[in-house]
């Protein structure tokens, strides 16, 4: 027999609701428990700022990724016996992806530059005006010679499954300076590098944390951020149309425990509202005086995207944006295996505005809190690549894939300048002295930016991850911390 006339609402009731309604509620008790924190969490500003574990030595990061592989050998790491072996088997031939052959010599010449005296190719001579306050790492290594798990590897610490990228974890930790800018913004001209947004994915981490992608093949603010300017209502109708939409998610959000996805959605609302302003500003590099685009080499089309979007990067760094990704360009552009010396050309497109990036950021009174990473997602081989079906088309003037040892550079926030850290053998091939895992370099990444990666962790489906990951091992590399 029925007590009460039939409520059409009872019959599209959630879980949580039923529960929250039977029982005098005792049903919702150990749910709420549960969802108790996370609703906590999501009741605030999840970009606010925090504070880190310990003092920081850097507080903004700017990775300039080149992606495809750039080769050690032609650019920061010199090897003389590859010259004496050119053309030769070398005695330490290791197996690489491809049918490989004899050492190859660098096509280009190497030299001394500042007090420190590292030698750098003649292909980065702009960058090499900042060789002292640079930490060269002429032993890293990871653990496949293929792109993908690669990439996965150095953004997000793991190869093969979905994990957080080191933009997000930063993100997560730090928070932004700047609520009208996102807090993590990857930047590439003419497209995306493979993998494409899963190098700068929030995986399990809240939606909140993500990077946002920027296609700086586009020259007007317009196309640089779509939908930046709202054409049919003035900012007041936005407003009392935000409003109004908060309202409704906030009781969305109430009655569904707070949703991180949708918590991630409102967020997004707010920040593009607020964006309009900002982000005009931001990323109209026109403003900026004669003598520093002509620094950059910021002009007009594709061969200065990457000059445009170091300036551009400049401008956020200025305006409090957390972690900056700078890619070379869409696919894998440093993926030299036919011809070497379309290296010379990347590097035309690079060299300068990275050094103008750095001198410009030492005027401003920024650099020593900024973090700058250069390198890509391994490197390539010291012997000549052999033609065979479908890989190349036979010049033999071309390195294979190359993940036993390889070079990046960090300077600024922390890091010890002028120094070289760890080699690889005589030929260029595998790391042997002080050899750096790419999660050792995220555990150093971190505690620069005042975190311990072995504490630094968020619970997702009963396990404490970590960006070095949960069980395997990585080690701070205190020999390059200033």
């Amino acid at each position: 027999m029925s007590h009460h006339p039939i409520n059409l609402e009872h019959r599209f009731l959630t879980r949580r609701q039923l529960l929250s309604r039977v029982g005098m509620g005792m049903g919702s008790l150990a749910l709420g428990s549960l969802l108790g924190e996370r609703a906590a969490q999501g009741a605030i500003n999840p970009m606010a700022i925090r504070s880190s574990q310990f003092a920081p030595k850097a507080k903004r990061v700017v990775h300039f990724f080149m992606n495809g592989g750039p080769s050690q050998v032609d650019t920061f790491d010199p090897k003389p016996m590859l010259a004496q072996y050119d053309g030769k088997a070398v005695p330490n031939l290791l197996k690489t992806e491809r049918p490989t052959g004899a050492a190859f010599a660098s096509p280009f010449k190497f030299q001394k530059y500042g007090q420190s005296g590292i030698e750098v190719s003649e292909i980065f001579a702009h960058t090499a005006q900042h060789v002292d306050d640079m930490c060269i790492i002429r032993s890293m290594h990871a653990d496949v010679p293929n792109h993908e798990p690669s990439l996965g590897l150095m953004n997000c610490g793991e190869a093969r499954l979905n994990r957080p990228s080191l933009g997000s974890w930063i993100n997560y930790g730090l928070g932004t300076e700047n609520q009208n800018l996102p807090g993590y913004i990857a930047m590439c001209p003419s497209g995306m590098p493979i993998r494409r947004a899963k190098n700068w994915q929030s995986a399990f981490l809240p939606s909140v944390y993500q990077g946002t992608y920027i296609n700086t093949a586009h020259e007007e603010v317009d196309k640089l951020v779509e939908f930046i300017r709202n054409t049919s209502l003035d900012q007041r109708q936005q407003r009392r149309q935000l409003d109004l939409l908060h309202e409704l998610n906030e009781q969305h959000l109430i009655e569904h425990q707070r949703d991180s996805q949708l918590d991630a959605r409102v967020q997004s609302y707010e920040l593009a509202y607020r964006m309009q302003m900002e982000a005009s500003d931001a990323f109209d590099i026109s403003k900026e005086p004669q003598w520093v685009l002509d620094m950059y080499g910021a002009k007009p089309g594709r061969e200065s995207a990457f000059a445009r979007q170091c300036l551009i990067a400049r401008r956020l760094l200025e305006r409090g944006v957390r972690f900056l990704q700078l890619w070379t360009g869409d696919g894998q552009p440093w993926d030299n295996h036919d011809e070497i010396l379309d290296h010379r050309r990347l590097a035309q497109r690079v060299d300068q505005p990275i050094a103008a990036f750095m001198t410009d950021c030492k005027q401003r009174g920024i650099f020593d809190e900024t973090l700058f990473i250069w390198g890509g997602e391994f490197g390539r081989t010291p012997v000549v690549e052999l033609p065979s079906p479908g890989n190349n088309i036979g010049k033999q003037h071309g390195r294979d894939h190359n993940h036993w040892g390889f070079t990046m550079w960090m300077a600024g926030g922390g890091v010890k300048g002028g120094h070289v850290h760890g080699a690889t053998d005589e030929f260029g091939f595998q790391a042997v002295d002080k050899p750096v895992h790419v999660r050792d370099l995220h555990a150093t990444i971190l505690q620069l930016l005042g975190f311990n990666h072995e504490k630094f962790t968020y619970r997702y489906a009963g396990l404490d991850y970590r960006l070095t990951g949960v069980s395997e091992e990585a080690t701070v590399q205190q020999e390059m911390i200033a």
